[in-house]
């Protein structure tokens, strides 16, 4: 190869041994997980509604966006699944109206008791000594209620809490209809629970509301945000997500190749869930769905924040092979499965209805622990109406991603601020060719073993032209086959009660 200088001249004379210095190229993936929820109303001023800032610990969260705000409960249980994920968070302003709901309180018994709710998966205990009145039971659970934060996940409440004469009033930290599913329940304790005949909860003001995500998702520019998690998948906000991600015009376009994926939660029916999932056939958008019923002790924002903290480790780790791995099983921390058993989506038949249905699965262990089952996307066919399976696996998007990065920085790297020619005789380092372009390639693909197979055949179907009416531009088709997840093993058990001859010879 011919010497050349990006920056020493060619026509010097003075004396001097001198170095210039230039990179020759290492690629280090970027993938960064982006948490879209609310702050409190209370949270420092210089923390801005629909700016992303990186947020490295659970002690930056709660100072950040405050005491059991919702951003402060998805960064903890991402950091509980992704301990050193790149994490950036999207505070979004609510709207609409704060739920409120009442606690109250009834005629204590004389001797008093041990008393236990459980709010949003937290539970919180009292003592009642003998002769308290119902006042001094809705002060006491107010005050543990705004008190209340985990010793060891500094996980709070999605309420505070007021009382007065007999009744604790609890009201939503943020406005949106999204609070009315945070559970309270009385939970059945040995020992005896007087709170589950002393206490009646009720809901005086229903929240209303979703948030508007244009503002935040355009700020998102084109900085490198691969992995969302959205508590919000109300039509409105999937029809934005579908436009900020667009092949065409959004983030996937090729003028922008930006990239990313959200994620959503969903708790409904499983004829709503599935009737939601074949609403919609794109590859940016994975749904992870739970059933309705009530007893999800964990509140959506933290079911989503938590999966997906869970495998993005994975799915942006291509030098190793991760991002193709089936990841089924892999355990998930900080949430907890439905206190109803009917609603665990451990039976075959459902899970196998809700995936070709655009749905994402989960499963429980018999030690309940909630795990991850299978997560894809929502594009089941080509968009002419034909069953297409190529983008369903959401390891494909996470291959994706790290490999189109791959060739670009080395395509750049090895390429960039060239000429182009036909040939290159004099073996020019300022001259490139269609050539040199397509061993670069092929190069890459070799090196992403865990990501690409095949490279052989790769390199043979690989073509690298100059267009036939821009000169200046190089034409390249480059048909990638990704290796594929290993989700199924189907054996054949055939039982004989003895070996025929012929079997045994």
């Amino acid at each position: 190869m011919g010497i050349g200088f990006n920056y020493i001249p060619g026509n010097i004379v003075a004396p001097i041994i001198t170095f210039e210095i230039n990179s020759g190229g290492q690629f280090e993936n970027v993938s960064r997980l982006l948490l879209k929820g609310h702050k409190n109303a209370d949270a420092p001023a210089i923390i801005l509604d629909n700016v992303p800032i990186r947020c490295n610990s659970v002690t930056e969260a709660i100072a950040y966006f405050g005491k059991g705000s919702m951003l402060a409960e998805m960064v903890i249980a991402a950091r509980l699944n992704a301990p050193a994920q790149d994490i950036w968070v999207l505070p979004i302003p609510a709207t609409g109206t704060a739920e409120v709901r009442t606690l109250t309180v009834g005629v204590v018994p004389a001797n008093g008791g041990y008393g236990a709710i459980e709010i949003a998966g937290h539970w919180l205990d009292h003592t009642i000594g003998a002769g308290d009145t119902a006042a001094n039971v809705a002060t006491a659970l107010a005050a543990k209620i705004n008190a209340f934060q985990d010793e060891l996940t500094k996980s709070a409440l999605p309420f505070t809490a007021t009382a007065a004469t007999n009744v604790v009033t609890l009201t939503a930290r943020h406005a949106g209809d999204i609070y009315n599913t945070v559970d309270i329940n009385i939970p059945a304790v040995a020992s005896g629970n007087v709170f589950g005949t002393l206490l009646t909860a009720a809901t005086t003001t229903a929240g209303a509301g979703t948030p508007n995500l244009s503002a935040g998702l355009a700020a998102l520019g084109d900085d490198p945000f691969d992995w969302w998690a959205s508590p919000f998948a109300d039509a409105t906000n999937m029809g934005r997500y579908a436009t900020a991600l667009s092949d065409i015009s959004g983030r996937w376009a090729w003028s922008r190749q930006s990239y990313g994926h959200v994620f959503v939660p969903k708790t409904d029916t499983t004829g709503n869930l599935t009737t939601f999932g074949l609403g919609y056939d794109t590859r940016h958008i994975s749904t992870l769905p739970r059933l309705s019923g009530g007893g999800d002790a964990t509140p959506p924002w933290v079911w989503v924040a938590a999966q997906v903290a869970r495998i993005v480790p994975w799915l942006s780790d291509g030098a190793t092979g991760n991002v193709s791995r089936n990841q089924t099983g892999l355990v998930v921390e900080g949430v907890k499965a439905p206190r109803d058993r009917t609603r665990w989506m451990n039976d075959y038949a459902s899970r196998n209805a809700f995936l070709v249905s655009g749905l994402s699965t989960y499963g429980v262990r018999t030690d309940g622990y909630v795990t991850i089952d299978k997560i894809i996307t929502m594009q089941r066919t080509d968009g002419a109406g034909n069953v297409d399976t190529t983008f369903r696996d959401i390891q494909k998007i996470g291959q994706l991603v790290y490999a189109l990065r791959r060739f670009r920085a080395r395509l750049q790297a090895e390429h960039g601020q060239k000429a182009i020619a036909d040939d290159n005789p004099g073996n020019l380092l300022a001259l490139t060719t269609a050539k040199d372009i397509a061993a670069t390639m092929v190069a890459i693909y070799r090196e992403m073993p865990g990501v690409l197979e095949n490279p052989e055949v790769f390199a043979a179907n690989l073509q690298v032209k100059r267009n036939a009416d821009n000169p200046d531009r190089v034409d390249i088709y480059a048909p990638l086959d990704m290796i594929n997840p290993l989700d199924v093993m189907a054996a054949n058990a055939r039982i004989y009660s003895q070996y025929t001859a012929a079997m045994a010879a």
